[in-house]
């Protein structure tokens, strides 16, 4: 950060800073975290400089001497933060398009898995496919999300299961966010399921993820994060558990998918390493709330995948809302059980589906998404001292984002005052 950035952040010299760009006649959602609902402010502007926002409010506050190289107005479109999809398996290769037709008639998502298909299915794919291929096949899907505003996103391995196909992808996500202007956060999901080469050997394949992947992939530092797949057709806690301790021995923070399919306590679990979040969360019980609000460990909400296997137990919402535990919701884009690239429809399932309302819907795709990542720091508010990720909207209220199906009103989106 220069002395000229700093000076602007801290509010010295304000009004002698020539800034990059200034954002004007804008009605503002800023998200702030101090704020009540969204922080709205009726006749807002923006300014940045070197890709940090130096001033964010009402534009009676602006300095007087405020200088911008390039002014943009807003013509009363509402600004908020970029959207962060805090859970995405975004690289992968091929489709289940066929078990989506098994289970259309009658198939259950377990008895596919167990079958060879599900998770299985795609690794075989992935694992044929060139990193180029990955990359290629991604952008793709990355592509719809940038169109929606999307400004950060959390990209898992988990297709490839084993150290060089682990790699491939993780390098296909890097790969990726020089490709595109966005923010990409590479999470390590080695633990996804058990490879076919080991069959009958699940304790063999957790130490070459403990012992061999964690410590090469951290070392190339592919590794943002590190997540387990804790369930019936996973791994089991105790299996989980050495998981979390290989990452904590390499300074990576921890995720988990939990309680999607039953209750396996697995975010207890992430709440005894103070995960950054526990996803999926069906079948999360009291215990599981208390513990997830003890650690401050977010619960990652994916209505895409509830949707897609016409689940009907819904996560605990309530008791979440109510022990203070905070929620954000993500695509889980994965070719098996969320082909989805649309924060705009996982806000309104969001709403539809799980009852939140238009404000808990873009908290949770802006400052909760941050918090989720660990990222809450640099994005997901719009605040001095933060990325400019910005996304403009052809609309005036809110409310727009979360109640329309299928439409995206989408103006501009702004990546680090871009």
């Amino acid at each position: 950060m220069s002395a000229e950035v700093q000076s602007a952040v801290a509010g010295r010299g304000v009004g002698a800073l020539r800034c990059d760009r200034l954002w004007r006649h804008a009605r503002i959602a800023t998200l702030a975290a101090h704020s009540d609902g969204l922080g709205e402010i009726e006749d807002g502007a923006i300014a940045s400089c070197e890709g940090q926002i130096v001033f964010a409010g009402a534009s009676q506050d602006l300095p007087g001497k405020l200088e911008a190289s390039e002014i943009i107005d807003c013509g009363g479109r509402l600004i908020t933060p970029g959207l962060i999809d805090c859970h995405t398996h975004l690289v992968y290769a091929g489709d289940r398009a066929q078990e989506f037709e098994r289970r259309l008639s009658g198939e259950s998502y377990e008895s596919i898995a167990r079958s060879g298909g599900g998770i299985a299915s795609t690794v075989a794919a992935t694992r044929a496919a060139s990193e180029a291929q990955l990359v290629s096949a991604a952008l793709l899907r990355l592509d719809a999300l940038l169109a929606e505003g999307v400004t950060t996103i959390e990209i898992k391995s988990g297709y490839g299961l084993s150290l060089v196909h682990e790699r491939k992808q993780l390098m296909a996500a890097r790969a990726i966010a020089g490709r595109r202007d966005v923010d990409v956060l590479a999470t390590f999901l080695g633990a996804h399921a058990l490879p076919a080469e080991y069959a009958g050997r699940p304790d063999d394949y957790i130490h070459e993820v403990c012992e061999v992947m964690i410590p090469t992939l951290a070392g190339e530092g592919l590794i943002d994060a590190v997540d387990a797949f804790c369930e019936s057709i996973g791994f089991t806690l105790a299996q989980t558990r050495r998981v979390f301790e290989a990452a904590a021995a390499h300074r990576l923070r921890v995720k988990l998918h939990a309680e999607q399919l039953s209750n396996s306590s697995g975010a207890e679990l992430a709440a005894e390493y103070r995960a950054l979040s526990a996803d999926h969360l069906e079948h999360l019980d009291e215990a599981g709330v208390h513990a997830l609000a003890r650690a401050g460990t977010a619960a990652v909400l994916l209505p895409g995948a509830f949707y897609f296997m016409r689940e009907t137990k819904l996560p605990p919402i309530e008791r979440l809302r109510a022990c203070g535990v905070p929620m954000a919701l993500a695509t889980d884009c994965n070719p098996g059980t969320s082909p989805l690239t649309s924060l705009l429809l996982v806000m309104n399932m969001g709403a539809t589906l799980y009852r939140l309302t238009v404000d808990e819907c873009l908290i949770r795709v802006t400052r909760a998404a941050a918090r989720a990542l660990g990222r809450q720091d640099r994005v997901g508010t719009l605040q001095c001292g933060k990325s400019c990720d910005l996304a403009i909207w052809n609309v005036r209220r809110p409310a727009e984002l979360v109640y329309r199906i299928g439409y995206n009103p989408l103006f501009s989106r702004v990546w680090r005052g871009r």
